[in-house]
């Protein structure tokens, strides 16, 4: 569903990706793993268009949007949920997951998906006339991965989605998100708590100094030993 090849893209005189290529085939869970700064969240925000290439391809469904906007980018099918959540802190819930289908014309497919969003989230149905600005850390992510199902998208991407939440909220954020994947909608993530990630993912690839050193299938890299001394933990690299 998605390519990328041969990416490089610059911040000023700063080469954040260097050459870097993957591919999410469709229905599956892609993961990005590397520690802060390898180039994950740059790599997510190239392919959402909110980055420019300085060389290289993305091609999603076999089309070349190297260079399109982010509308464009969004009405092919392409949504991200970014790091930090970023809801619209001054507008109600209902009103931040109407804001996620601004795109669409489906008047009636729109109300029966913020009822789909709402069974997923009941926390924010009870919640859907209250500011988002005043929910909790969890409550937010909820609602950052509802505005960004809105769009009905063929790809999601999810930016360290379990970032500055308690455990038992990541618990379920990823128990979400793999119920996406099992919908039938693909995901590319970038996730903090690699062991977590490469447990659940399909295929992962691994990111330094902005460039790919390593992919394969989830297992393979929980089992490699620089990755299992580098981000799993001194403690599991022994295991």
């Amino acid at each position: 569903m998605l390519e990328i090849k041969n990416l490089v893209c610059r911040y000023g005189k700063v080469t954040a990706l260097k050459g870097v290529s993957l591919k999410v085939p469709a229905n599956s869970l892609v993961v990005l793993v590397g520690a802060n700064g390898a180039g994950k969240s740059t790599t997510l925000r190239a392919i959402s268009g909110l980055v420019p290439a300085a060389s290289g391809s993305i091609l999603f469904n076999g089309e070349e949007i190297t260079g399109r906007t982010a509308s464009r980018i969004l009405s092919l099918g392409i949504a991200h949920c970014p790091e930090g959540r970023r809801v619209f802190g001054q507008m109600t819930v209902l009103e931040n997951l109407e804001v996620g289908c601004y795109l669409r014309k489906d008047t009636a497919l729109i109300r029966q998906d913020i009822d789909h969003i709402f069974g997923l989230f009941p926390r924010l149905a009870e919640r859907r006339k209250q500011i988002a600005g005043t929910l909790s850390g969890g409550e937010q992510q909820m609602l950052a991965i509802g505005r960004a199902m809105m769009s009905r998208p063929k790809l999601i991407m999810f930016d360290e989605p379990s970032l500055g939440l308690a455990p038992n909220i990541v618990s379920q954020t990823f128990d979400i998100i793999k119920g996406i994947r099992d919908a039938g909608t693909t995901v590319l993530m970038v996730e903090q708590n690699a062991f977590a990630a490469l447990d659940m993912c399909n295929h992962a690839y691994l990111l330094e100094a902005g460039s790919m050193v390593l992919e394969g299938p989830g297992e393979k890299l929980i089992n490699d030993p620089h990755v299992r001394e580098a981000y799993l933990g001194a403690g599991l690299a022994h295991a």
